[in-house]
C-alpha cells in the first residue's frame, strides 16, 4: 500500500495537509479558504471528491477558517470533539458533525486516523498518524513539548509532518514582547527547532523516507536554516520544508525499505510530483 501526501499551507496564516490513497483521503485542518483548498488541490493534481473526512486539531483560527465552507460545498463530515467545537463556534451541520475520542482509530475506507493528546493551549488539542496497511503518516505540529504519545507515534511514521516553529536565539532576540516569547516556548506552545531536531536524531525510525518540516514562524525562523539543520542529521530521510504561501509537492510514500535516492518524477493526473 502507498499513500500521497502534501502540505496545502502550513503556518500561522493557516494549515491543511492532505493524505490520501488512490480512493480517498482526510484533510488534518482546514485553515485556508475553501477557494483556495480547491486552487492548491487543483493545480496539485488532487481531486477533491475523494476527501471522505476533516480532521480538525484544535479551535485556533489557522486550524479551522475553510472548515464550515468546505463541510458544506461537499457535504464532508468533520471529525471534531465536543470540546472543541464548543471552542471553536464554527457553524457546522448536524448531521456532518461527527464526535471522536482522543485515543480513537476511525477508519475511513481503506484509512484509518488515529489521535492523540498533545501539549498545546487549547481545549482539548490532539495530533493525528493516518495510516493505511503497512504506511504510517503523522501529523505533529502546534506541540508545545514532546511527550510519550508524540515518541511512540513518531517511531512508527514512514513519513511526517513536524512542527519546527522557531529558533531559540531568533526568538528571544527578536520583537515580540515577552509574554507571547512565553507562549511560544512555555510548554503549551510550539515546537522549537531544536526540539524537533532532538526528537528526529534520538527516535527516527530506519524506514523514515520523508520529513516535512512544518510550522515555521514568519518572524522567528528561516526555512534555510532549518533545512541546513536538518539536512546535516537526515541520512537517507528526505527532508523538505513546507510553505506559508503554497501548496508543497505531492509525495508518494510506501513501505519499501529506505535507500538513498535521487530526484525521479511520476505524472498523476497529468502532474508531475515527486517519487520516492
Amino acid at each position: 500500500m502507498s499513500l500521497y501526501i502534501t502540505s496545502l499551507n502550513s503556518g500561522s496564516n493557516g494549515n491543511c495537509y492532505y493524505i490520501g490513497n488512490e480512493t480517498e483521503a482526510v484533510l488534518i485542518d482546514a485553515g485556508i479558504s475553501c477557494r483556495e483548498t480547491e486552487k492548491r488541490m487543483k493545480r496539485s493534481g488532487l481531486s477533491i471528491d475523494k476527501i471522505k473526512a476533516i480532521f480538525i486539531s484544535h479551535e485556533h483560527g489557522d486550524h479551522i477558517t475553510g472548515v464550515p465552507g468546505l463541510s458544506k460545498k461537499y457535504q464532508i463530515p468533520v471529525y471534531i470533539t465536543d470540546n472543541t467545537f464548543q471552542a471553536s463556534n464554527i457553524p457546522l451541520e448536524d448531521n456532518l458533525r461527527l464526535t471522536f475520542n482522543i485515543k480513537d482509530s476511525i477508519t475511513i475506507g481503506g484509512l484509518t486516523v488515529t489521535a492523540f493528546a498533545k501539549a498545546h493551549d487549547a481545549a482539548e488539542p490532539h495530533s493525528f498518524s493516518v495510516s493505511s496497511q503497512d504506511v504510517t503518516i503523522g501529523i505533529f505540529t502546534d506541540i508545545g513539548a514532546v511527550c510519550d504519545g508524540l515518541t511512540a507515534h513518531f517511531q512508527k511514521c514512514h513519513a511526517a509532518f513536524l512542527e519546527a516553529n522557531y529558533d531559540d536565539t531568533m526568538l528571544m532576540k527578536g520583537n515580540y514582547p515577552y509574554h507571547l516569547k512565553k507562549r511560544i516556548s512555555g510548554g503549551k506552545g510550539h515546537l522549537s527547532n531544536a526540539q524537533a531536531l532532538q526528537l528526529f536524531i534520538a527516535h527516527r525510525p530506519s524506514f523514515m523516507q520523508l520529513l516535512i518540516l512544518s510550522h515555521l514562524s514568519k518572524n522567528n525562523n528561516s526555512p534555510a536554516l532549518v533545512q541546513e539543520l536538518f539536512n546535516a542529521h537526515a541520512g537517507n530521510t528526505e527532508i523538505v520544508v513546507a510553505s506559508r504561501y503554497e501548496e508543497s509537492k505531492v509525495f508518494f510514500v510506501t513501505n519499501k525499505p529506505v535507500v538513498k535516492r535521487q530526484s525521479a518524477q511520476v505524472v498523476l493526473s497529468g502532474q508531475q510530483i515527486s517519487l520516492f
